[in-house]
């Protein structure tokens, strides 16, 4: 545990302009997600702002990724929404305790590397699929609520938002090829924010959606009955949540790791996410997990160290306490714009590029990715279909690749030279090889360029060696390793030893 949490050694120069403009810029665009997703899930708009806050503090003080931001993520507070409307929001904090018990047992326990499983046309369809999700929030800001229900905007209201929105994008678009001094970001909201205010132009600000004014969290424990009855009505949710909110920080991690070349640390993260959710389920915050927009607004901003994190989240809480006034002054059109160009540079374009280069099976699960993605708004449950598929696809590429050159040396001995993995996809293709009735008293298999995998493997070798042995032939099998000789029922009469060829890998026994 100690050295999951060794405080980060500054080995770079941190440029202090870059981190606090990226925290500043950041803390305005992660206010009206927080706000949105709190009041979507029927809770306090604060709550979403709390967590904003506390995940923000604790992920960049432990976490293993300078640079990376988390927060309210709607991805995680999704998950939880059924639970507050039948259960209330004790139980919520509940869940997002323990969901951060179960992250950090997987940060202590080094399960973080996993995450290198998931192949990259599922990183391309979730990236695809939380850009189109991004872009569609933001096209949502354009209506309002009237009676009770929300409604487009029409008219001057709708132009004045569209114009606003458009000039944003264009100052975040163009400023970066004048100069890269100042985020563009927070120069398109600054502007934006001044026209109008000095020429009290009336459009939707932070204020229709909440006010963003509080207190200080203060330490509260949940209100909810510590008995088996409660831990199974909060444990689904809370692994769901862990689930989720794990696969979305570390595919981050994953993407910052690539922008930066520099290399986080995955099980550290874990860790520090699963200390951020307990910090939020004990001070009234909903919880979250790392959150791409806003992460590729900090590093597109310049940012690399932790300070920029820690600046965006005491900005928030400063926001709460004091600066809520004017704050929710600010155009949503403005940050509607900054939040469109994340979506615009968060969609893997690349992907397009080399679409006529990819097998087939990996344009579809990139494609089914990004579907279930934006359908479901379910990122867990897209990556973990993604990583089965791209799986079961690799199972049956490899079952097709095991085949064995035959041929009869001068002794009459016919040798079975096998090429390819054996394993439970391959066992079938690998036994029609033989011809036990036909082939000569003795035969040797040669496993030289082969591998077993697997205790399929290891019951497909007893299954050959029992069929020559009923045929009164001598079978013998060559460069196996000890753990396969250790295994074969019939070992020390089949197999031929070779101490030098004999290759030393494990093989998986399912225990």
């Amino acid at each position: 545990m100690q050295k999951i949490f060794n405080l980060y050694d500054f080995k770079q120069k941190i440029n202090y302009k870059n981190e606090i403009l990226a925290g500043l810029t950041v803390a305005m665009t992660m206010i009206p997600e927080s706000l949105s997703f709190a009041i979507l899930a029927g809770l306090s708009p604060l709550t979403g702002l709390y967590a904003a806050f506390l995940m923000g503090l604790v992920t960049a003080i432990l976490g293993g990724r300078p640079g990376m931001i988390s927060g309210g993520a709607g991805a995680t507070v999704v998950v939880l929404i059924a639970l507050v409307a039948t259960h209330g929001v004790e139980y919520l904090f509940a869940a997002v305790v323990l969901a951060g018990i179960l992250q950090l047992l997987v940060g202590a326990f080094k399960l973080g590397k996993f995450v290198r499983l998931i192949p990259q046309p599922v990183m391309y369809g979730f990236l695809n699929g939380l850009a189109v999700i991004i872009f569609m929030a933001q096209v949502a800001q354009f209506k309002v609520s009237e009676n009770g229900t929300n409604q487009w905007m029409t008219g001057p209201s709708l132009y004045i938002m569209i114009g606003l929105t458009l000039l944003t994008i264009a100052i975040v678009f163009l400023l970066p090829k004048l100069t890269k001094a100042i985020p563009a970001s927070l120069v398109a909201i600054l502007v934006v924010f001044g026209l109008v205010y000095f020429f009290n132009i009336d459009t939707k600000k932070v204020i229709d959606i909440a006010s963003v004014s509080g207190t200080f969290p203060s330490f509260h424990i949940p209100k909810i009955p510590f008995n088996l009855e409660t831990l199974t009505i909060v444990f689904p949710y809370a692994l769901v949540m862990a689930g989720v909110g794990l696969i979305e920080t570390l595919l981050t991690l994953n993407m910052v790791d690539e922008i930066t070349n520099t290399k986080g640390k995955a099980n550290r993260e874990a860790a520090a996410q699963g200390i951020a959710n307990i910090t939020n389920g004990f001070f009234g915050g909903m919880g979250g997990c790392a959150m791409v927009a806003q992460t590729l607004v900090n590093i597109g901003a310049g940012a690399r160290a932790r300070l920029s994190a820690i600046i965006g989240a005491v900005t928030i809480l400063a926001i709460i306490l004091v600066g809520g006034p004017v704050i929710e002054q600010i155009p949503m059109a403005a940050l509607v714009g900054v939040m469109m160009m994340v979506a615009i540079g968060t969609f893997e374009w690349v992907s397009f590029r080399i679409i006529n280069k990819m097998p087939k099976h990996d344009i579809f699960t990139g494609i089914l990715v990004a579907i279930i993605t934006v359908v479901l708004h379910n990122l867990a449950l897209a990556v973990l279909i993604g990583v089965v598929i791209s799986a079961l696809v690799f199972a049956w590429e490899s079952a097709k690749r095991i085949r064995a050159r035959k041929h009869i040396d001068e002794n009459g001995v016919k040798h079975y030279e096998i090429f390819g993995p054996l394993f439970f996809g391959s066992t079938t293709v690998f036994l029609e090889k033989f011809d036990v009735l036909n082939d000569p008293t003795e035969v040797i298999i040669d496993f030289k360029e082969s591998r077993v995998v697997d205790m399929s493997a290891i019951d497909a070798l007893n299954k050959i060696t029992e069929k020559y042995n009923g045929q009164g032939k001598k079978l013998r099998l060559r460069n196996l390793s000890q753990d396969c000789r250790k295994l074969l029922k019939n070992a020390e009469s089949v197999i031929d030893i070779n101490i030098i060829e004999d290759p030393t890998y494990k093989v998986m026994t399912g225990e």
